[in-house]
């Protein structure tokens, strides 16, 4: 086990009330719930890594993007693994559907509510809803 503490950044990109979630595969989380995210490289901004990450994983590109001042502390003991999670809001650039890009890492994505997203749920969201943390939501968006 490394010693080494990650960053990654994860994306809570909203549409008309709802949340962009995929189940995982292939990888640590294997089916759980999460939203797009990744580790964060080296000179990178969180809103640097939120596009990129969004892009590599679902094709969609980004409107706005609000760094919402959350955090989650994940510690995957069992893989020796920990991540510091930085959360961030984000609007789309227009009406875009999502693709399943990296279909080994997911089995595709869907539109859920915040209170609607299926269990379980990947480690950081665990964290942030145990935490009762309730992103704004701009039902417009």
């Amino acid at each position: 086990m490394s010693n080494a503490v990650g960053v990654g950044v994860a994306v809570i990109i909203c549409r008309e009330g709802k949340v962009l979630v995929g189940r995982r595969k292939g990888s640590h989380g294997e089916g759980a719930w999460a939203v797009p995210g990744g580790r964060l490289e080296f000179g990178e901004t969180v809103e640097e890594c939120a596009r990129r990450e969004v892009l590599e994983e679902t094709g969609l590109r980004l409107g706005e993007i609000t760094q919402c001042e959350m955090a989650t502390n994940d510690i995957f003991a069992s893989e020796g693994k920990h991540f510091v999670t930085l959360w961030a809001l984000a609007k789309l650039e227009d009406d875009q559907a999502p693709a399943t890009l990296e279909p080994h890492k997911c089995h595709g994505w869907e539109w859920h509510t915040w209170d609607g997203i299926p269990q379980p749920h990947f480690l950081p969201l665990a964290n942030l809803k145990r935490q009762r943390q309730r992103p704004m939501f701009d039902a417009e968006s």
